[in-house]
């Protein structure tokens, strides 16, 4: 992260220092300390993004007990060597996934997700691999993300209309639409193709 962004740095802490705070402490006036914190939080993410104070707290003081990562899966998914990616209703492309829901594993979700916006009934065969946003993706987010990528393949189903996605459609490594970099980039994609044609795949962290 560029050293000008030290600043959110600064806010994650505080929050995450805040959200622990508010668990865990007994004392009464100490939570209402904890929760002052919370609010300088958000309102410095709020000042220098833009974004309204009760968007921020809704997307950032909403948790309960000690922080860690929210999970983030996606679907890589092969047909003639081509990739399969969903279009956005602004236009970009990704691979089709999203947040991993409380009540199902990171397998579930991605058979989940892969249904609601390419229509497709897919089973789980591999991760690819396991990432920190924070390390490959913009625009930097005020928390945490933990991104699976996952390699799947196609069982039935058709791309059917929904509130998500407008189109899918499979791409080949070097004809790639615009990209919703945010949740997928290039270098990620490119990865994807890369464990599809391994013979043995080694999962990569970082």
């Amino acid at each position: 992260m560029d050293h000008t962004e030290k600043w959110l740095d600064w806010a994650i802490e505080l929050q995450s220092l805040a959200q622990g705070g508010l668990f865990y402490a007994k004392d009464e006036f100490d939570k209402e300390r904890y929760g002052r914190i919370r609010e300088i939080a958000a309102e410095m993410i709020s000042f220098k993004s833009g974004i309204t104070k009760e968007k921020v707290e809704d997307l950032f003081c909403c948790e309960i007990g000690y922080q860690t990562p929210k999970l983030d899966s996606r679907a890589a998914i092969f047909k003639d060597d081509k990739i399969l990616l969903v279009r956005e209703s602004n236009g970009t492309w990704s691979l089709p996934g999203g947040w991993v829901d409380v009540n199902v594993s990171v397998g579930e979700n991605t058979v989940k997700e892969v249904k609601e916006e390419a229509g497709l009934d897919v089973s789980v065969d591999r991760v690819i691999a396991v990432q920190d946003r924070e390390k490959h993706n913009l625009p930097v987010y005020a928390y945490k993300v933990c991104k699976i990528f996952l390699l799947c393949s196609v069982l039935g189903g058709c791309f059917e209309k929904n509130i998500e996605t407008t189109e899918s459609r499979y791409f080949g490594v070097d004809e790639l639409p615009a990209l919703a970099e945010e949740k997928n980039n290039e270098e990620q994609i490119r990865m994807c193709f890369e464990a599809y044609h391994a013979k043995h795949w080694i999962t990569l962290f970082d």
